[in-house]
């Protein structure tokens, strides 16, 4: 008798723990540099690597792998019935984009004392507009390109200058003449707009709710301000050449809170987007 009531015992264990294993849905490629959006049972507690990830009241979440993230993650979930599983999961590693530049200045390779105050400040401004939380579901959105045409740079990829590593890209940048005009690429409320940022120039960042944010640089022009709600495809700023920047382009972000993401992992190919407008 009791080595039945053991067996049924596993038996009903092992039942909960597959319907819990397909309760869980992910949005998104397992990869540094990659946003994932989720989704659970309502009332699920969710862990990533032993850290609280918060979650809406339909279940759904979101997180990001850095650009150099660990290749095994572990995803920890707490039912509402106090089942817990571990879920392992297994990034893709990704090559990113490294050039050499040789003869650089000194004054280019270290602004001068004011320069670098002010540049310090305008980060603790960037900085403190991710780390807020807000709860929009907004970021669970398809996510849509704030502008079309040629890439010239891409995420990840960073220059050796001088034979000191630079900092690394993190955005995706989108070629396109001044005044070209930025749209929303979800909904959000704009929790930063600064026309004259000393490295970014108009700076402009997008809370999409729940750590997700997107950032846009080098801006010639800002149509909204802060605490304004803007809507998917409503127009917010125009591309520029503000800042430190070679050229006119759209320099696009995305974050989990203070970690820097690739914001080619949520939105369709810019060569499918591209193609889908010359079709039209």
């Amino acid at each position: 008798m009791r080595a039945f009531t053991r067996t049924v015992l596993t038996c009903v264990l092992t039942s909960m723990a597959f319907q819990a294993s397909a309760a869980i849905e992910l949005n998104g490629e397992l990869s540094q540099g990659a946003l994932i959006r989720a989704k659970v049972q309502p009332g699920t507690q969710v862990f990533l690597n032993d850290e609280p990830v918060k979650v809406n009241a339909q279940g759904q979440l979101a997180f990001g792998f850095a650009r150099e993230a660990e290749l095994e993650q572990m995803l920890k979930l707490i039912y509402p019935d106090g089942l817990t599983e571990l879920k392992p999961l297994k990034l893709t590693k990704r090559q990113y984009r490294i050039q050499e530049v040789n003869g650089i200045s000194k004054k280019i390779m270290k602004p001068d004392p004011k320069a670098q105050a002010r540049a310090a400040k305008d980060s603790k401004q960037v900085k403190a507009a991710r780390a807020q939380f807000t709860a929009s579901d907004a970021f669970n959105q398809q996510f849509i390109w704030p502008l079309t045409g040629r890439i010239s740079g891409v995420y990840g990829s960073q220059r050796i200058y001088n034979g000191k590593p630079g900092t690394p890209h993190y955005g995706v940048d989108v070629a396109a003449k001044t005044g070209t005009v930025v749209v929303a690429p979800a909904d959000g409320v704009i929790s930063l707009s600064v026309p004259d940022m000393f490295y970014s120039g108009g700076t402009m960042i997008i809370d999409h709710g729940y750590g997700v944010n997107s950032t846009f640089l080098h801006l010639s022009k800002l149509y909204v301000k802060q605490g304004d709600v803007v809507k998917q495809g409503d127009k917010v700023a125009e591309v520029g050449s503000t800042g430190r920047s070679t050229g006119p382009h759209l320099d696009w972000r995305v974050n989990w809170y203070q970690m820097r993401l690739d914001p080619t992992t949520i939105v369709p190919s810019m060569k499918s987007v591209l193609a889908k407008q010359d079709a039209n």
